[in-house]
């Protein structure tokens, strides 16, 4: 038998979605208007992992000569979504993929609206 030892890892500002059927209302609380769910215009889902977020000079290298070597490690603009987290998201801007068998999608950040997390409701609404 072999072995499969691969591994998905999800690269710069992307998130990797799990998504949901479209429902007017989700099990986590999320209502969509039945027009939104007409169009298909957004859709909602579980974020299951994360990129690191979108990579940053340091600062004073902007005006380095960009031959020479780096020598510092890469920064990142921290993810706003975390695994776990339910995120309404542009449908128009997620990739579609399947992994092990198993249907998901690759959204960019930037298209994510709103996410839902459990802890944020209790500190914020």
């Amino acid at each position: 038998m072999k072995q499969d030892n691969k591994k998905l890892i999800v690269v710069g500002d992307r998130v990797l979605i799990s998504p949901l059927e479209n429902e007017e209302r989700t099990k986590v609380g999320l209502y969509l208007p039945q027009t939104v769910v007409a169009k298909q215009s957004v859709q909602t889902g579980k974020v299951m992992a994360t990129g690191p977020g979108t990579p940053y000079p340091e600062p004073g290298a902007v005006n380095d000569e960009p031959w020479k070597q780096q020598t510092g490690h890469t920064r990142y603009i921290p993810m706003e979504a975390q695994p776990g987290d339910y995120a309404i998201f542009l449908k128009k801007s997620a990739v579609e993929i399947e992994y092990k068998e198993k249907h998901y999608l690759v959204v960019p950040q930037a298209a994510i609206l709103v996410l839902l997390r459990d802890n944020l409701l209790d500190e914020h609404l």
